[in-house]
């Protein structure tokens, strides 16, 4: 019982260090795209992408989310589609550089 307890907590303590090894690459990574002065819209795509992924796996590992039930991934997904629309609503509001009246 006490080896399979010890073996359990070993294979969390090396997904938690192989998770956190991957942030640090991921955040080396972003100040490498920072650095190659890439056209503005390309460095805030690839920087958006590369926060999903970091902000992915804190969520999933380190927040426990990855072994959750499906109603908490249908919550979190509602939240998220109305975290969009609510950034949408200023450009989807405005016609012409001029506020919808």
């Amino acid at each position: 019982m006490t080896t399979d307890h010890a073996a359990d907590i070993d294979r969390h303590v090396r997904i938690y260090i192989t998770v956190f090894v991957a942030l640090m690459v991921l955040t080396i990574v972003t100040v490498a795209i920072a650095r190659l002065h890439l056209p503005v819209p390309v460095a805030v795509t690839v920087a958006l992408l590369v926060a999903t992924v970091k902000g992915s796996l804190v969520a999933c590992y380190f927040m426990h989310l990855i072994s959750e039930k499906k109603l908490i991934y249908a919550v979190l997904l509602l939240t998220a589609v109305f975290f969009i629309a609510l950034l949408a609503l200023p450009v989807a509001t405005q016609s012409n550089g001029y506020w919808i009246r």
